[in-house]
């Protein structure tokens, strides 16, 4: 497994990073044996770096995450990054955002706990909260650092209004956007904004939340209790569409040997900007075939055809606490 220097933060991490949120119960149900074993397989393949949140089940995500690695986080805690989220709190009316100084101080020990460890690697934002002022979010956060309860500090789905007032506060080490092939809004200025001041960017939702692993069609139902149930990204015209681009890149992926999530994958990892790619899987082959992807290289005229592929698709967007 390839590692890199994830920007000003100094952590050398696996190009891959191990997603957690399918482990949180808003992907439907799954076997927790399964998920432990793909987790491991990940690490033993290279994988160093874990990424969870505490609003992944409210704990749930990250008590698996902790179970999994348990022997190692015992015996050789500084071979692995922890990353979390917090920022996020439930409530009557569901998930709301909460970056407050005294609801990120509760999430950040109640993540501890949950994992099983003395501190976290990388502790980030999860949404940004309008109601409090980003310097009071960073400010709490620099007094966690100093205790030593988090090591690095990084956000997720803020712009670059946002990573420039919270920078004004607390130097911002990380970056955590969305990024796939029919999602590249973040091109136009925050990948720029990140790569100028090194920041290290790992993005998530690389395989489009299922759509580009090539095994959905028309007839494709979810769990009820599976936020892609309700999402206008699978339904309609624009899926049709997609669909449709995803069997041409499944044709471009075999021609030259790799799967269509492999190809996924590493086109994120192509833009100079991105550092890791965030995968998840519930199964150990799964991980394995997107660990993969970390050795294709794209040339300029892959990424030309690639584009060309993509010109008929419908651009979409992704959940927020809200609607998940």
């Amino acid at each position: 497994m390839k590692s890199v220097t994830l920007g000003r933060s100094g952590l050398r991490v696996s190009r891959i990073a191990f997603g957690t949120w399918q482990l949180g119960g808003d992907w439907g149900r799954f076997d927790e044996a399964l998920a432990v074993t793909a987790i491991r397989r990940a690490r033993e393949l290279g994988v160093n770096f874990f990424d969870t949140a505490q609003a992944y089940g409210f704990g749930a995500s990250e008590r698996l995450l902790g179970t999994a690695l348990r022997g190692e986080l015992t015996r050789n805690r500084d071979q692995l990054v922890i990353a979390t989220k917090g920022g996020l709190r439930g409530s009557d009316d569901g998930v709301v955002r909460d970056a407050s100084p005294g609801w990120l101080r509760a999430g950040v020990d109640a993540s501890l706990r949950a994992l099983g460890v003395d501190h976290i690697d990388l502790y980030q934002v999860h949404w940004p909260d309008p109601k409090v002022p980003l310097a009071e979010t960073a400010g709490a956060l620099s007094e966690l650092v100093a205790e030593g309860k988090i090591s690095h500090v990084g956000v997720s789905n803020y712009d670059t209004a946002q990573l420039t007032e919270f920078a004004a506060t607390l130097p911002v080490e990380t970056l955590q956007p969305p990024y796939h092939l029919f999602r590249r809004g973040i091109e136009q200025d925050v990948l720029p904004y990140s790569r100028e001041h090194n920041i290290g960017v790992l993005v998530y939702g690389p395989l489009a939340h299922g759509l580009l692993t090539g095994t959905m069609s028309e007839h494709t139902t979810f769990a009820a209790d599976d936020w892609r149930a309700t999402s206008t990204v699978f339904t309609g015209d624009g899926y049709r569409r997609n669909l449709a681009a995803v069997h041409a890149l499944e044709k471009f992926a075999a021609d030259r040997g790799i799967t269509v999530s492999q190809l996924a994958v590493a086109w994120t990892l192509a833009n100079p900007a991105v550092q890791v790619a965030i995968v998840g899987a519930r199964r150990a082959d799964h991980i394995q075939d997107s660990l993969a992807a970390a050795d294709v290289s794209l040339s300029a005229g892959d990424l030309a055809e690639i584009d060309a592929i993509m010109a008929t698709a419908t651009p979409v967007t992704g959940p927020s606490p809200e609607s998940v």
